[in-house]
């Protein structure tokens, strides 16, 4: 069998290396290397996107204004692949020879001037260990399996469903079934607040936090790829759409509900063509989020 030389091998393009997952945890004990203490950490965040959303939100909830600064973001990446070029140092810093995109949520060490975490769950998680004094936890004790059962559905049953069912090139019958996972969270959503005012334990937790954030996303997003009728079907949940616009009217929600800028992100990156759900808006949040006392734009 002949060999062909090297250089009548066509070459494949170059792929980026992808950006590295950092995992580093906050703990109470000082030998982890990151344990908490007030002043030390910073966030680095862009609210148009859910995952910077869903921490910002935490962490006004859990009051950190003081111990732990923010440091937002452009709502579109400045840099190719989705990166930001602010963070670069840190990526530099953090990852031997890192030449991928500067990608954020990032939880940075003030003191080492080195990335600790990318991983937007593990950084709501360690934020609520030094959380204000007073603040009740936003994982109560006992409740961990039912919060983590809550963020699954949002990401499988809301977030994957809804591009699913807007999904440019999807067959009917693709799009339809995606639609069908898409209703039946919202309508398990739906019945949990038919027990209460809020989704677990009885009071406000990661996991309201969690559903807000997707139906930011379900309604600002997702919509403008789905039929006016699939949209009317979204929209049928009254209680789980009235807990949306209850929360969105919370400072610690409504303040950081950068509406421009969600929409630049997303014509920023969409490549799926607008159906007729986007003239058929579910919340005015513009509204709710100016309800919301020293609610603010970017």
């Amino acid at each position: 069998m002949s060999i062909a030389p090297l250089a009548a091998v066509p070459s494949a393009p170059r792929t980026p290396a992808p950006a590295p997952v950092f995992r580093g945890r906050i703990g109470r004990d000082a030998r982890s290397g990151h344990y908490a203490v007030p002043h030390r950490y910073r966030l680095h965040l862009s609210t148009a996107c859910p995952d910077g959303l869903r921490i910002a939100v935490g962490h006004s909830v859990l009051a950190l204004a003081d111990s732990c600064p923010v440091t937002f973001l452009p709502a579109v990446p400045d840099c190719p692949g989705g990166g930001h070029r602010a963070l670069r140092p840190l990526y530099e810093a953090s990852a031997h020879r890192y030449t991928g995109p500067a990608l954020a949520p990032v939880l940075s060490d003030d003191w080492s001037g080195r990335i600790v975490s990318t991983h937007a769950p593990d950084i709501l998680r360690d934020l609520d260990r030094f959380r204000a004094d007073g603040r009740a936890s936003l994982y109560p004790r006992g409740a961990e399996e039912e919060i983590a059962a809550v963020e699954l559905l949002c990401a499988e049953g809301i977030e994957e469903a809804a591009q699913g069912a807007g999904r440019a090139g999807a067959g009917p019958a693709e799009r339809a079934a995606a639609l069908d996972v898409l209703l039946d969270a919202l309508g398990s959503l739906e019945r949990r607040l038919g027990r209460g005012e809020y989704l677990v334990d009885d009071r406000l937790t990661a996991a309201d936090i969690e559903v807000w954030v997707a139906l930011v996303q379900l309604d600002t997003v997702h919509r403008h790829h789905l039929d006016a009728r699939a949209v009317q079907r979204v929209a049928g949940h009254p209680a789980l759409w009235a807990h949306a616009r209850r929360l969105a009217a919370r400072p610690a929600f409504g303040a950081h509900l950068d509406l421009d800028g969600i929409a630049r992100r997303h014509h920023g990156r969409c490549q799926g063509l607008e159906a007729a759900g986007a003239a058929v808006q579910i919340l005015d949040w513009e509204r709710h989020a100016a309800d919301a006392p020293g609610a603010w734009r970017r």
